[in-house]
């Protein structure tokens, strides 16, 4: 059994201040693994720009990502957070998975928001590897918020072994956006029989509604959209039940997906 702190945050312009929020969240919750939403060292009124990111953006030996891994370190947990990763390709959309101290994954996000008039690719450098990591009888996979939209990402992870995906998210309020929210992260949940921890930004501009969706499609929690955090267990033995009843990973036909995507190009 593991428990998993949710953090639904609203994040301010201040990447300090946003900082200090997530420290005290760790502080005050009893958990193996806390999770956080995306654009986590802030934004501009909802808005994320070059300009920003390359501002706040830092390194992993950054103060931003150090302070985490230290109180990780701190209370032997682990802790999924965002941040706008800094390195000799530019500035990534990242998801960092620390475990006791230490980095266990990093994520890039690869499927940009380009969308709904929203240009991330103007914004950020895209990744291109998936990021998987073993975590207290998990197999962790990281995404980021727009990922959901794409099932081949979760599909890679799941062939990696992951049966718990962790996804930050900055998901943007609009008409049936909540709707495509709860469908996307059941769905893909469900479709590779794993759970799923969904942590999105509250507030003026992000839809709230962080959930845990498990291996048969059922959302366990939403936490609506008020600022709050919500502890909640989980279990690997429930994917193994799940799979025994659903073998997805024994009856996929990878041969003829090949060929398939193969031929559509």
């Amino acid at each position: 059994m593991m428990r998993v702190a949710l953090h639904q945050l609203v994040v301010s312009g201040n990447k300090e201040e946003n900082l200090r929020k997530v420290l005290e969240k760790i502080d005050s919750f009893d958990a193996d693994l806390h999770v956080f939403p995306e654009y986590l060292m802030g934004t501009r009124d909802g808005n994320v720009t070059r300009e920003l990111v390359y501002s706040f953006g830092e390194p992993l030996e950054g103060e931003f990502a150090s302070k985490i891994l230290s109180k990780s370190e701190e209370y032997g947990v682990g802790v999924v957070f965002s941040m706008y990763l800094k390195d000799n390709n530019g500035v990534s959309n990242a998801a960092v998975l620390a475990v006791n101290g230490k980095v266990g994954a990093v994520y890039r996000k690869i499927h940009l928001f380009d969308a709904y008039g929203y240009r991330e690719s103007h914004v950020f450098a895209r990744g291109n590897e998936v990021a998987t990591a073993p975590f207290k009888g998990f197999t962790i996979g990281l995404a980021v918020c727009f990922d959901l939209r794409f099932p081949e990402l979760f599909r890679a992870m799941m062939l990696r072994g992951a049966n718990l995906f962790i996804v930050p998210s900055a998901w943007y309020k609009g008409p049936h956006k909540v709707d495509q929210w709860k469908s996307l992260t059941s769905a893909r949940a469900h479709e590779n029989v794993s759970f799923l921890v969904a942590v999105d930004q509250t507030g003026d501009h992000f839809a709230g509604h962080s959930l845990v969706a498990t291996p048969m499609g059922h959302i366990l929690v939403d936490l609506g959209e008020a600022e709050r955090s919500l502890l909640v267990d989980i279990d690997p033995t429930e994917v193994t039940q799940a799979r025994e009843k659903i073998p997805i990973d024994q009856l996929l036909r990878l041969d003829l997906y090949r060929e398939w995507i193969k031929e559509g190009k």
